[in-house]
Protein backbone atom coordinates (compact mmCIF):
# COMPACT_ATOMS: atom_id res chain seq x y z
CA UNK A 1 0.00 0.00 0.00
CA UNK A 2 2.82 2.41 0.85
CA UNK A 3 4.44 2.07 -2.55
CA UNK A 4 1.10 2.53 -4.31
CA UNK A 5 0.63 5.76 -2.37
CA UNK A 6 4.11 6.86 -3.46
CA UNK A 7 2.97 6.50 -7.07
CA UNK A 8 -0.19 8.52 -6.47
CA UNK A 9 1.87 11.15 -4.68
CA UNK A 10 3.98 11.53 -7.83
CA UNK A 11 1.10 13.48 -9.38
CA UNK A 12 0.72 17.18 -8.59
CA UNK A 13 -0.63 20.35 -10.18
CA UNK A 14 2.36 20.55 -12.55
CA UNK A 15 2.40 16.81 -13.28
CA UNK A 16 -1.17 15.75 -14.00
CA UNK A 17 -0.16 13.29 -16.72
CA UNK A 18 2.90 11.05 -16.42
CA UNK A 19 4.57 8.23 -18.30
CA UNK A 20 5.32 5.01 -16.47
CA UNK A 21 9.03 5.89 -16.48
CA UNK A 22 8.31 9.31 -14.96
CA UNK A 23 6.08 7.74 -12.31
CA UNK A 24 8.76 5.22 -11.35
CA UNK A 25 11.42 7.93 -11.19
CA UNK A 26 9.34 10.39 -9.17
CA UNK A 27 8.21 7.66 -6.76
CA UNK A 28 11.70 6.16 -6.45
CA UNK A 29 10.52 2.69 -7.51
CA UNK A 30 11.81 0.10 -9.98
CA UNK A 31 10.05 0.26 -13.33
CA UNK A 32 8.68 -3.28 -12.98
CA UNK A 33 7.21 -2.50 -9.56
CA UNK A 34 5.67 0.74 -10.82
CA UNK A 35 4.13 -1.13 -13.76
CA UNK A 36 2.55 -3.79 -11.54
CA UNK A 37 1.21 -1.29 -9.02
CA UNK A 38 -0.18 1.04 -11.68
CA UNK A 39 -2.07 -1.88 -13.20
CA UNK A 40 -3.65 -2.52 -9.80
CA UNK A 41 -4.45 1.17 -9.29
CA UNK A 42 -6.03 1.39 -12.74
CA UNK A 43 -8.11 -1.74 -12.12
CA UNK A 44 -9.42 -0.23 -8.88
CA UNK A 45 -10.07 3.18 -10.48
CA UNK A 46 -7.50 5.23 -8.57
CA UNK A 47 -5.62 5.88 -11.82
CA UNK A 48 -6.38 5.83 -15.54
CA UNK A 49 -4.21 5.15 -18.58
CA UNK A 50 -5.13 7.13 -21.66
CA UNK A 51 -4.84 6.13 -25.31
CA UNK A 52 -1.65 8.21 -25.40
CA UNK A 53 -0.08 5.93 -22.79
CA UNK A 54 -0.02 8.60 -20.10
CA UNK A 55 -1.33 7.91 -16.60
CA UNK A 56 -3.74 10.23 -14.78
CA UNK A 57 -5.53 10.28 -11.43
CA UNK A 58 -8.74 8.27 -11.64
CA UNK A 59 -12.29 9.31 -10.80
CA UNK A 60 -12.53 6.78 -7.95
CA UNK A 61 -10.27 8.99 -5.85
CA UNK A 62 -12.49 11.99 -6.58
CA UNK A 63 -15.53 9.97 -5.48
CA UNK A 64 -13.86 9.04 -2.22
CA UNK A 65 -12.58 12.58 -1.70
CA UNK A 66 -16.13 13.88 -1.96
CA UNK A 67 -16.90 12.03 1.30
CA UNK A 68 -14.31 14.01 3.29
CA UNK A 69 -16.18 16.33 5.71
CA UNK A 70 -13.44 18.98 5.66
CA UNK A 71 -13.33 19.05 1.87
CA UNK A 72 -16.42 18.89 -0.33
CA UNK A 73 -18.78 18.67 2.70
CA UNK A 74 -17.47 21.98 3.99
CA UNK A 75 -17.43 23.36 0.47
CA UNK A 76 -21.09 22.54 -0.16
CA UNK A 77 -22.13 24.30 3.05
CA UNK A 78 -19.95 27.32 2.38
CA UNK A 79 -20.52 27.73 -1.36
CA UNK A 80 -23.73 29.84 -1.26
CA UNK A 81 -22.05 32.34 1.07
CA UNK A 82 -18.85 32.38 -0.98
CA UNK A 83 -20.88 33.05 -4.11
CA UNK A 84 -22.70 35.91 -2.38
CA UNK A 85 -19.37 37.41 -1.33
CA UNK A 86 -18.06 37.03 -4.87
CA UNK A 87 -21.11 38.70 -6.42
CA UNK A 88 -20.99 41.62 -3.99
CA UNK A 89 -17.29 42.32 -4.41
CA UNK A 90 -16.43 40.83 -7.85
CA UNK A 91 -13.13 39.85 -6.24
CA UNK A 92 -11.36 36.53 -5.62
CA UNK A 93 -12.93 34.51 -2.81
CA UNK A 94 -11.12 31.57 -1.21
CA UNK A 95 -11.95 28.86 1.32
CA UNK A 96 -9.18 26.81 2.90
CA UNK A 97 -8.42 24.36 5.70
CA UNK A 98 -5.22 23.44 7.52
CA UNK A 99 -3.56 20.09 6.89
CA UNK A 100 -0.56 19.71 9.17
CA UNK A 101 1.68 22.71 8.56
CA UNK A 102 0.12 23.69 5.21
CA UNK A 103 -2.98 25.35 3.80
CA UNK A 104 -5.19 23.30 1.49
CA UNK A 105 -7.54 25.31 -0.73
CA UNK A 106 -11.03 23.79 -0.81
CA UNK A 107 -12.72 26.37 -3.04
CA UNK A 108 -11.81 29.43 -5.04
CA UNK A 109 -14.12 31.73 -6.99
CA UNK A 110 -12.32 34.03 -9.40
CA UNK A 111 -13.60 37.58 -9.61
CA UNK A 112 -14.60 38.91 -13.01
CA UNK A 113 -12.04 41.73 -12.94
CA UNK A 114 -9.92 40.52 -10.03
CA UNK A 115 -6.16 40.31 -9.65
CA UNK A 116 -4.69 36.95 -10.78
CA UNK A 117 -3.79 34.59 -7.92
CA UNK A 118 -1.38 31.65 -7.70
CA UNK A 119 -3.70 29.21 -5.93
CA UNK A 120 -6.05 26.55 -7.26
CA UNK A 121 -8.52 24.19 -5.59
CA UNK A 122 -6.53 21.35 -4.05
CA UNK A 123 -3.31 23.36 -3.90
CA UNK A 124 -1.18 23.45 -0.77
CA UNK A 125 0.57 26.59 0.42
CA UNK A 126 2.57 27.90 3.36
CA UNK A 127 0.57 28.94 6.43
CA UNK A 128 2.71 32.04 6.90
CA UNK A 129 1.95 34.05 3.76
CA UNK A 130 -1.71 33.99 2.71
CA UNK A 131 -4.72 35.55 4.38
CA UNK A 132 -6.33 32.18 5.03
CA UNK A 133 -3.01 30.70 6.14
CA UNK A 134 -2.44 33.37 8.77
CA UNK A 135 -5.92 32.78 10.18
CA UNK A 136 -5.42 29.03 10.36
CA UNK A 137 -1.96 29.35 11.87
CA UNK A 138 -3.16 31.87 14.46
CA UNK A 139 -5.76 29.36 15.68
CA UNK A 140 -3.63 26.22 15.30
CA UNK A 141 -2.36 24.27 18.32
CA UNK A 142 0.74 25.77 19.92
CA UNK A 143 2.89 22.84 18.78
CA UNK A 144 1.91 23.48 15.15
CA UNK A 145 2.73 27.17 15.48
CA UNK A 146 6.12 26.37 17.01
CA UNK A 147 6.86 23.83 14.29
CA UNK A 148 6.08 26.37 11.56
CA UNK A 149 7.87 29.32 13.17
CA UNK A 150 10.98 27.34 14.06
CA UNK A 151 11.48 25.94 10.56
CA UNK A 152 12.40 27.56 7.25
CA UNK A 153 9.81 30.19 6.27
CA UNK A 154 9.25 30.54 2.55
CA UNK A 155 9.72 33.95 0.94
CA UNK A 156 7.62 34.81 -2.13
CA UNK A 157 8.17 38.57 -2.46
CA UNK A 158 10.23 41.30 -0.86
CA UNK A 159 7.21 41.90 1.42
CA UNK A 160 6.93 38.33 2.70
CA UNK A 161 7.31 38.26 6.48
CA UNK A 162 9.89 35.63 7.45
CA UNK A 163 10.91 36.91 10.89
CA UNK A 164 9.36 34.61 13.56
CA UNK A 165 8.99 37.43 16.10
CA UNK A 166 7.09 39.61 13.62
CA UNK A 167 4.92 36.65 12.62
CA UNK A 168 4.06 36.00 16.27
CA UNK A 169 2.87 39.60 16.57
CA UNK A 170 0.81 39.21 13.41
CA UNK A 171 -0.80 36.01 14.71
CA UNK A 172 -1.66 37.72 18.00
CA UNK A 173 -3.30 40.55 16.00
CA UNK A 174 -5.34 38.00 14.02
CA UNK A 175 -6.69 36.50 17.23
CA UNK A 176 -7.39 39.95 18.69
CA UNK A 177 -8.95 41.57 15.60
CA UNK A 178 -10.79 38.57 14.19
CA UNK A 179 -9.20 38.88 10.74
CA UNK A 180 -5.84 38.60 9.00
CA UNK A 181 -4.05 40.81 6.50
CA UNK A 182 -1.57 39.55 3.92
CA UNK A 183 -0.23 42.62 2.13
CA UNK A 184 1.78 41.73 -1.00
CA UNK A 185 3.24 38.70 0.75
CA UNK A 186 2.49 36.23 -2.08
CA UNK A 187 2.56 38.54 -5.11
CA UNK A 188 3.39 42.23 -5.26
CA UNK A 189 0.00 43.17 -6.69
CA UNK A 190 -2.30 41.39 -4.21
CA UNK A 191 -3.82 42.13 -0.81
CA UNK A 192 -5.67 39.39 1.07
CA UNK A 193 -7.91 39.60 4.13
CA UNK A 194 -9.05 36.41 5.87
CA UNK A 195 -11.45 35.43 8.67
CA UNK A 196 -12.04 32.21 10.64
CA UNK A 197 -14.87 29.70 10.24
CA UNK A 198 -15.90 27.95 13.48
CA UNK A 199 -17.63 24.63 14.07
CA UNK A 200 -20.30 23.90 16.69
CA UNK A 201 -17.60 23.53 19.35
CA UNK A 202 -16.11 26.94 18.61
CA UNK A 203 -13.03 25.45 16.96
CA UNK A 204 -11.60 27.11 13.85
CA UNK A 205 -12.03 24.56 11.05
CA UNK A 206 -11.51 26.74 7.98
CA UNK A 207 -10.81 30.27 6.78
CA UNK A 208 -12.36 32.54 4.16
CA UNK A 209 -10.51 35.30 2.35
CA UNK A 210 -10.91 38.03 -0.23
CA UNK A 211 -7.96 38.69 -2.52
CA UNK A 212 -7.95 42.09 -4.24
CA UNK A 213 -5.52 44.16 -6.21
CA UNK A 214 -3.24 46.09 -3.87
CA UNK A 215 -4.24 49.74 -3.61
CA UNK A 216 -7.88 49.30 -4.63
CA UNK A 217 -9.34 48.67 -1.15
CA UNK A 218 -8.10 48.90 2.41
CA UNK A 219 -7.98 45.91 4.78
CA UNK A 220 -10.47 47.59 7.12
CA UNK A 221 -12.94 47.99 4.24
CA UNK A 222 -12.62 44.30 3.36
CA UNK A 223 -12.65 42.89 6.90
CA UNK A 224 -16.40 43.34 7.65
CA UNK A 225 -17.32 41.62 4.38
CA UNK A 226 -15.04 38.65 5.01
CA UNK A 227 -16.01 38.31 8.66
CA UNK A 228 -19.73 38.40 7.83
CA UNK A 229 -19.28 35.64 5.27
CA UNK A 230 -17.21 33.52 7.67
CA UNK A 231 -19.77 33.98 10.44
CA UNK A 232 -22.61 32.94 8.10
CA UNK A 233 -20.73 29.79 7.13
CA UNK A 234 -20.07 29.07 10.82
CA UNK A 235 -23.78 29.33 11.61
CA UNK A 236 -24.62 27.02 8.71
CA UNK A 237 -22.10 24.44 9.92
CA UNK A 238 -23.58 24.58 13.41
CA UNK A 239 -27.16 24.31 12.14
Amino acid sequence: MGRALQLLDAFDAEHRELTLSDLARRAGLPLSTAHRLMQELCAWGAAERGADGLYRIGLRLWELGSLAPRGPGLRETALPFLEDLSQVTRENVQLAVREGTEVVFVERIAGSVAVPVLTRVGDRFALTATGVGLVLLAHAPVEVQEDVLSGPIDRYTARTVTDPAQLRRMLAAVRSNGFSVSDRQVTMDALSVGAPVHDEHGEVVAAVSLVVRHGTMTPHALAPLVRTSAQAISRALCG
